[in-house]
């Protein structure tokens, strides 16, 4: 069996060199930065080389590196498409290996057991590999070893090959240690006389961590099988992936590199900083072995179905559903998933393409549940002067559970009700009706927690909420079906008492009767400006004119109280 081999890749300017592929070349030639926030301050999260060469630093306040450098040009962090981005390019990847894994937020990790010989060795694949991301326009730093954790090292903190040797300019040497306290760096001297000791004076102002890449242009170096230790001996023990406090604790004990720290005794060492620290050493040096997990590819659920001569007539994309939505059906049903949205794309014989989505209320995987929303649906396709081909795709899926009985007579009969009953039927009704106008149009109800009247009820999409149970409320008094928000002024005589007369909406009203009075108070923890009239009393008014209406007197608070209108009964 071959040893294992990995390949750490590392894009050191992931972040801005993903936002200048969206700006263009306009902003190549300018110093550029992406802006994240941290702690309530932005900071520079990426730099291109030109930004770097004029001064700035990762982890600098934009402040500051303005006044370093006025010409910069900034862009805002974008979490969602640099995971995106990263994504891409462990596709990309897959070309050498099919065993890719992301390394977030900018690097990725690749098994190349048995791949090499078929780019010529790894020399050659990493040689391969630098030419495409330099098509590509990003900056690389790559390396190969026997693990996972030694690559990463070698690929962030190893010093980079120039013509077979030579440090990367402002990387880390072993000694140049920046959490390093400056009577360690002298005792470190002292014990290695070849080397010059640093000046006296404070450390030079760089962001701690690892090298930054430099303008030279991406490079790779290659650990030979079996020599891990040695080629991780010269780096500073921040390469063994360790929280910056243990790294800072370790360089304060004049621990500087990852030899320095192999040949010390493992108990004390566990002791003050825990066993994440030797789990790290032992990753990097393959003793205790660290997997290569690749993300799976998301299931895709979709059916082509392409013709032999244009259609033209609707008949014929029913028909070409019906035979497409078995398929489909099957292949969600073998996977334990059900539809919540389907897509269907129809490609014309001039080269344009149609689509439309249907939403269903419920997980939906059999071919009749399907074929009740999409034809529907396909109605707004319009054949025009040819179709090609079809398509059919599940872009929204959801695990689709047995009902399990819960044992008890009337306990399964409901179930089976609501597996194949009233749910289903009122579900596949809701799928209909959302076809036609939309499924958020579809709402229903649900109790608030409040006493107030206008917070009593939440409004929900029917489509992604179930009944609530107990819903309508608890007998108790009732409530107007049609509520006025705001209330509108009523004009009756000042006085808590129900008035014998009054007017509404520029219209006189006479009581006949009046059913009452229902007192609420407002929510004192909350400042709701509509209820700084003070407590309310409710009234049900019964008028000769056929109204029901439901109006309040308000008490008063911090702003003048009266008559007001509610509701108004059926």
């Amino acid at each position: 069996m071959p040893a294992r081999r990995i390949l750490a890749l590392w894009f050191p300017r992931l972040a801005a060199e993903r936002a200048l592929r969206a700006e263009g070349a306009a902003l190549l030639s300018l110093p550029f930065a992406v802006v994240a926030e941290e702690g309530g301050r932005q900071r520079l999260a990426a730099l291109t080389a030109e930004a770097e060469a004029a001064g700035l630093v990762p982890g600098q306040s934009l402040g500051d590196a303005r006044a370093v450098c006025p010409a910069l040009v900034t862009r805002p962090a974008h979490p969602p498409a640099e995971r995106a981005f990263l994504a891409a390019l462990a596709r990309w990847a897959g070309r050498f290996s099919p065993w890719v894994a992301e390394a977030p937020p900018d690097g990725l990790v690749v098994d190349l057991t048995g791949c090499a010989h078929l780019f010529g060795g790894e020399a050659a694949l990493l040689a391969a590999v630098e030419a495409d991301c330099a098509a590509f326009g990003l900056s690389l730093r790559a390396a190969v070893a026997d693990t996972p954790g030694a690559a990463w090292a070698l690929a962030r903190f190893a010093a980079r090959p120039e013509g077979g040797a030579g440090p990367l300019p402002g990387g880390p040497t072993g000694d140049a240690i920046d959490q390093e306290a400056r009577a360690t760096r002298a005792r470190a001297a002292r014990r290695h006389p070849a080397r010059p000791a640093r000046p006296a004076g404070p450390p030079p102002l760089r962001a701690p961590g690892p090298a930054p890449a430099g303008p030279a242009g991406p490079a790779g170096r290659i650990a030979p099988p079996g020599h891990t230790r040695s080629a991780l001996a010269p780096l500073p023990v921040a390469a063994l992936r360790l929280d910056p406090e243990i790294a800072a604790g370790l360089a304060r004990l004049g621990i500087a590199r990852i030899g320095d720290l192999a040949g010390l005794p493992r108990a004390a060492l566990a002791r003050r900083f825990g066993q994440g620290l030797m789990r790290r050493l032992d990753q990097a040096l393959g003793i205790e072995p660290e997997p290569v997990s690749p993300a799976r590819a998301a299931p895709r659920f979709a059916v082509r179905l392409s013709f032999p001569e244009p259609i033209g007539r609707a008949e014929d994309v029913a028909a070409g559903l019906a035979r497409m939505l078995p398929v489909l059906s099957g292949r969600l049903a073998a996977a334990g998933r059900g539809a919540r949205r389907v897509r269907i794309e129809a490609w014309g014989s001039d080269g344009t393409v149609q689509g439309v989505e249907a939403g269903f209320a419920r997980p939906a995987a059999g071919p009749e549940a399907l074929a009740a929303v999409l034809c529907l649906r396909a109605e707004a396709i319009d054949p025009g002067g040819g179709l090609d081909r079809l398509r059919l795709e599940a872009t929204v899926t959801e695990p689709v559970h047995a009902r399990a009985h819960r044992g008890h007579l009337d306990a399964a009969a409901d179930a089976r009700g609501r597996a194949g009953g009233e749910a289903t039927a009122l579900a596949d009704l809701i799928g209909r009706i959302g076809a036609r106008i939309g499924l958020d149009a579809v709402t229903r109800l649900h109790p608030g927690a409040s006493h107030i009247p206008e917070k009593a009820a939440v409004v929900m999409a029917a489509a992604w909420s179930e009944p609530a149970p107990g819903w309508p409320p608890r007998p108790g008094p009732p409530r107007p079906l049609v509520l006025f928000a705001p209330p509108e002024p009523v004009a009756a005589p000042e006085g808590p008492a129900p008035p014998a007369a009054f007017r509404w909406r520029r219209r006189a009203f006479r009581t006949r009767a009046a059913t009452g009075p229902e007192r609420i108070a407002p929510e004192w923890w909350l400042d709701a400006p509509a209820w700084r009239s003070g407590p309310r009393d409710y009234w049900r008014i019964e008028t000769e004119e056929g109204e029901r209406l439901w109006l309040f007197f308000a008490h008063g608070g911090t702003v003048t109280g009266g008559w007001f209108c509610h509701g108004a009964f059926a």
